[in-house]
């Protein structure tokens, strides 16, 4: 089980004055700090806003920018939009799983350095295929344009 630091969750908490009405920026600050929403924090937020963790659980998994899951520190988004779609997003999605040896149905590497999800839509049709990387929009993507970016990320990282 993972030990988490209550202070920084109280800390929050405080941040927003315990507001049932702030539920929504609590957990969002919350994953900001974890990088996920660690499902340990239900029973302790729900008690310290006064709410029933039904409620907290079902806040957090009706926003799909909200994760249950850990993600890695960099975050791949790779749009399959019809726009994306048409021209060959799929391909750069593989590409990327490929690089980072995921495995069948993972999004994120073992080391939680890296998540590849996909996305509805980006709202970069004309940019066609797009994908973001850590909120950073880069468009007309190719495979190898992924694969570059990949590379050139995990040698800043390497001199970090």
């Amino acid at each position: 089980m993972n030990t988490f630091d209550y202070q920084k969750i109280d800390e929050i908490l405080d941040k927003h004055q315990r507001s049932k009405q702030a539920v929504i920026a609590i957990l969002q600050d919350i994953q900001e700090t974890y990088n996920y929403l660690p499902e340990e924090i239900f029973p302790y937020v729900a008690q310290a806003l006064g709410i029933g963790q039904a409620r907290l659980y079902g806040v957090a998994t009706f926003y799909a920018d909200f994760s249950l899951e850990p993600k890695g520190k960099h975050i791949f988004r790779c749009c399959d939009g019809t726009a994306c779609h048409v021209r060959k997003s799929r391909p750069i999605l593989e590409r990327l799983r490929s690089e980072l040896a995921l495995k069948e149905g993972a999004t994120t590497t073992d080391d939680l350095q890296f998540t590849v999800e996909t996305v509805s839509c980006l709202g970069a049709c004309g940019l066609a295929p797009a994908l973001t990387l850590d909120g950073e929009m880069h468009p007309n993507m190719t495979p190898d344009k992924a694969a570059d970016l990949l590379h050139q990320l995990k040698k800043e990282e390497d001199h970090a």
